[in-house]
């Protein structure tokens, strides 16, 4: 498969990559800072850009069967400002399938169902900034006619990988705490090849 992936140097990101490449998938990776990108691989191609560019987004769009975003909010609009261009590059190329990383904070809440956990006393953040933005993100796609998956990990500490994580459509797992960079991207990557959660939240949590 020809696979986009955008966020490519962050955390997640650089992991997908590598399992992507690992199973002889053709990558491209979409980046502001090419050098960032330590890997030498006949099946890797770099393409730079900025998510915040139309033409950049339609130049990396090209050829390409399944999107992964594993952008990152930063503090800034950038999540929310280029969902838009995405959705409307894949529709223009006819690409259907898109994965992101998104946050539990945006899956509901157990205690108040009709309610996101960010928006909730289940959440034990001060800063609502990044759900908020993830939450855009999740509007955008729901009314769009991609066939998207957002994965939500809770708290995302670097470590080993496990390989055994639960996963609960629309819900954090009960009582999840935490689950690894290296297992949220082998996730990721995985929903490639599986329609269980199409058009759908997934939470994922030890």
């Amino acid at each position: 498969m020809n696979i986009l992936i955008l966020g490519a140097t962050g955390r997640v990101g650089s992991q997908i990559v590598t399992y992507t490449l690992h199973d002889n998938h053709h990558v491209t990776v979409f980046v502001r800072t090419p050098e960032k990108i330590q890997i030498n691989s006949e099946n890797l191609t770099i393409v730079q850009g900025n998510v915040l560019n139309k033409n950049d987004i339609v130049r990396a769009m090209h050829g390409i069967d399944v999107v992964i975003s594993a952008l990152n909010t930063d503090g800034t609009t950038t999540l929310s400002e280029s969902m838009p261009l995405i959705i409307k590059a894949m529709e223009n190329e006819g690409i259907q399938r898109i994965i992101t990383i998104g946050t539990a904070g945006i899956l509901q809440s157990r205690t108040t169902p009709s309610i996101l956990r960010y928006q909730s006393s289940e959440s034990k953040r001060k800063s609502t900034r990044a759900a908020e933005e993830h939450h855009k993100v999740y509007d955008m796609l729901k009314q769009s006619p991609l066939e998207w998956t957002i994965v939500c990990p809770t708290y995302l500490p670097d470590g080993e990988s496990i390989g055994e994580y639960r996963e609960e459509r629309d819900f954090l797992p009960e009582g999840g705490e935490k689950i690894h960079v290296s297992d949220t991207a082998e996730f990721a990557y995985k929903q490639i090849e599986c329609n269980q959660y199409i058009k759908s939240r997934v939470g994922i949590a030890y």
